[in-house]
């Protein structure tokens, strides 16, 4: 067991040995003892005694001197009051003491000494001013007192508080890129500003380009804007917390078009990427440069970018995740615009050979095959440097290398047979392993003999056609039925060879008419006989004829087994006839001019003179006109003036009349 030991004394007197009990304090294997010490006692002596079983045995004897130890108990902060520059903060403490210290900290800073060692007569509460702090700060608070002997008390627990906002202090960080995808239009960024520069809490953001759009405001969680593309347009930035505005951030999208920085060279570590780069001598001196990076293909997604000064000419990047691939391009900057940039690809701060194989699609087209293929971010372990396609046929292997950019590939002549097909990628690092297999069915289909043979047979009678076509009566026939087909095309009747025959002749004509009738019975089979008759022809050389019908009958059609015994003239297309109703009595239709002629009308279908063009209206205002024959087995009905567009054409008799 153990004791602890003092003896103490006042002035000439001192007091024997005085047992204290001990302890041990929670966690350590050390003890402690507490005992009361009247005011009289000015030193102590303190020891330990320690015995067992066996034997006893005693520490080495400490002397203190009271004045030496004495130490106040903690004191107790109140709620500090806080401008955006200073904070008011009030102490309390149980006794008086003579020294007080006050600490104060920026959130996650060290801890800075507003008063040491001040000496006054501390009462029991005081309140503090605690100034030079900065604006929209949380600052964390301390204090410890003394007397004028003696020790330091423990600090007080620690009090907070945040400093109020004050308007941005600086512009904000603005660039702008054009939009690889959609070449009509560009993005302006800016990075958030630090607590120090935004000096409170952004509510929102403010752009404006000039001279296209009038302000826009945008929230707080926004960091780029997208507008159409503008070759010479200032954009300005700003932002916006509860006590005012930042100063405009100005950039101008004009790119100068000259000298960019040369020979940009990169360097990799573990840890950051070296980029350093030299001004042509040609070139204005710039006023300052900008380095951008991002991940390859999300410029627009993920850029970064930092501004150097017009001294620089290598920046230091640690902005970077391992095992991905990075470019970016250098700019040097000119009042009011930058000049065009120099590009970096392929940069990585650390790297691996990539986790898996391309995942791919193909696609068998007769003998070529098409291959898409794509390898997630996360797995390509850095830049990747190439791609192979591996076709296996027949226990042999082909590789076929691919570069970085690709994204497709067309395999061509491929024979028939079953193939194998896999890829790989490559980084700096090695090959990766390989992608699944797919297994390729290549059948190259042979032309069908038949389709040969029709192809042949085609082409033969295409060309007999054509050498036949070289016939002047082949030619001749094919243009007549040519227009026979076209139904729009009417011939002049009083061209006909029938016409002129007719024209020719003395006296009476019986002419057999056959009319088409859908309804007609075997007793209506009678022909029709027409009287022509020739009247005295009072001058001029033209003969006038005199039409008269000896049976007039009920529209007929002949059956085909009742056949005309003889006809007249041979039947043409082009027939002149007029028929009246069934019980009409035979009458003879004679012209009321007997100078008109009996010619037939010309294809133009009017007369030569306006009298005799009212005078036919009134002879065959009643009347009927039917064609001889008829392809469409139709009857049609003509009432007033008669018009060649009345006349039907029949082609059914048109190669039995011809003379060739």
């Amino acid at each position: 067991m153990s004791a602890f030991r003092a003896t103490t004394s006042a002035g000439e007197n001192s007091n024997g040995p005085v047992p204290c009990s001990a302890r041990a304090t929670k966690g350590t294997e050390s003890l402690s003892a507490s005992f009361t010490v009247p005011r009289s006692v000015q030193r102590i002596s303190v020891w330990v005694h320690a015995e067992n079983k066996l034997a006893s045995v005693n520490s080495s004897i400490f002397n203190y001197t009271l004045s030496d130890i004495a130490m106040p108990s903690s004191p107790v902060l109140g709620q500090p009051a806080c401008s955006s520059r200073m904070c008011i903060i009030k102490v309390e403490q149980s006794v008086r003491t003579e020294y007080v210290e006050i600490q104060y900290q920026p959130d996650q800073e060290t801890w800075k000494t507003h008063q040491p060692n001040s000496v006054m007569q501390m009462k029991s509460s005081r309140s503090w001013t605690i100034r030079s702090l900065e604006p929209f700060k949380l600052y964390h608070f301390r204090a410890r007192s003394k007397f004028s002997t003696g020790l330091w008390s423990e600090w007080s627990v620690n009090t907070d508080s945040w400093t109020e906002e004050e308007a941005p202090a600086k512009e904000l960080d603005v660039w702008f890129t054009e939009s690889e995808s959609d070449i009509k239009s560009m993005q302006v960024y800016w990075k958030e500003a630090n607590i120090s520069i935004s000096r409170g809490k952004i509510i929102e953001y403010g752009v404006s380009i000039d001279p296209k759009l009038s302000p826009t405001k945008l929230s707080a969680d926004v960091s780029n804007y997208s507008f159409s593309h503008c070759t010479d347009c200032e954009v300005t930035v700003w932002a916006r917390n509860s006590k005012g505005s930042s100063p405009p951030a100005k950039i101008r999208t004009r790119r100068i078009p000259g000298n960019p920085p040369q020979d940009v060279r990169v360097a990799q570590s573990n840890n950051s990427v070296a980029i350093s780069w030299r001004t042509p001598g040609t070139a204005p001196f710039p006023t300052g440069y900008v380095v951008e990076w991002y991940p390859q293909g999300r410029r627009l997604e993920e850029i970064r970018w930092v501004r150097l000064s017009n001294n620089d000419n290598h920046a230091l990047i640690s902005d970077m995740r391992p095992f991905e691939c990075y470019e970016g391009a250098v700019y040097d900057l000119h009042k009011d615009s930058s000049g065009s940039g120099t590009r970096f690809k392929a940069v990585a701060i650390s790297e691996e050979a990539p986790a898996s194989g391309p995942k791919f699609n193909d696609t068998v087209d007769g003998n070529k095959v098409k291959v898409t293929w794509e390898l997630p971010r996360r797995q390509r372990g850095g830049c990747i440097t190439n791609y192979t396609l591996y076709l296996e046929v027949e226990r042999r292997i082909q590789k076929l290398s691919q570069p970085a950019s690709q994204r497709t590939a067309i395999i061509r002549d491929l024979s028939t047979g079953d193939y194998n097909l896999w890829m790989t990628a490559s980084t700096a690092k090695g090959e990766g392993p390989r992608s699944r297999k797919a297994k390729l069915f290549i059948v190259l289909q042979e032309t069908p003999l038949s389709t040969l043979l029709g192809c042949v047979v085609v082409a033969v009678v295409g060309l007999l056609l054509l050498c036949l076509y070289q016939s002047s009566t082949v030619k001749q026939r094919f243009w007549e039925l040519f227009q026979c087909i076209l139904l729009d095309v009417v011939p002049d009747p009083a061209n006909s060879k029938w016409a002129k025959e007719c024209s020719q002749e003395k006296g009476e004509l019986n002419l057999q008419l056959q009319l088409s009738s859908s309804t007609e019975t075997e007793e209506e089979q009678e022909p029709i006989l027409v009287d022509v008759e020739e009247l005295p022809r009072p001058s001029g050389d033209t003969p006038a004829v005199k039409l008269t019908s000896s049976q007039l009958l009920h529209q007929t059609r002949p059956s085909h087994d009742t056949e005309p015994a003889a006809l007249l003239y041979p039947l043409t297309t082009y027939i002149k006839s007029f028929s009246q109703d069934s019980d009409s009595s035979e009458q003879t239709h004679t012209s009321m001019d007997t100078s008109t002629t009996a010619d037939y009308i010309s294809s133009h279908g009017n007369l030569d003179e306006e009298d005799e063009d009212e005078e036919r209206e009134e002879e065959f205002v009643d009347m009927d006109f039917f064609p001889s024959q008829n392809i469409f087995m139709e009857t049609l009905q003509f009432g007033g003036k008669l018009t060649l567009d009345a006349v039907k054409i029949d082609c059914s008799d048109f190669f039995q009349n011809l003379d060739i």
